[in-house]
């Protein structure tokens, strides 16, 4: 059962590094980033790591994904849903 979960966990890995290369918008990659992280922390709890698992979920899914969000929001990768409604309506 327990090498089950470690080959489900394992293939959503792959999946979620092949989607964040493949990719084209910048917030959809974040997002999937995000789930990337928070199955390497499953993966060091398989793995009997507690100490890592909280790590990565605190920073690759935590605090990388903030300063993400921050930098597209800068470089305007992000735009404001009023800005979204106004281009859409002319």
């Amino acid at each position: 059962m327990n090498s089950l979960f470690t080959v489900i966990v394992l293939s959503f890995l792959l999946t979620c590094a092949i989607a964040t290369c493949l990719s084209r918008n910048l917030l959809v990659t974040v997002i999937i980033f995000m789930a990337y992280s928070l199955l390497m922390s499953i993966m060091w709890i398989l793995l009997q790591s507690p100490d890592l698992a909280i790590t990565e979920a605190a920073v690759g899914a935590g605090v990388t994904s903030v300063l993400f969000f921050i930098t597209l929001k800068k470089i305007h990768a992000i735009k404001p849903e009023e800005e979204e409604d106004h281009h859409e309506s002319k």
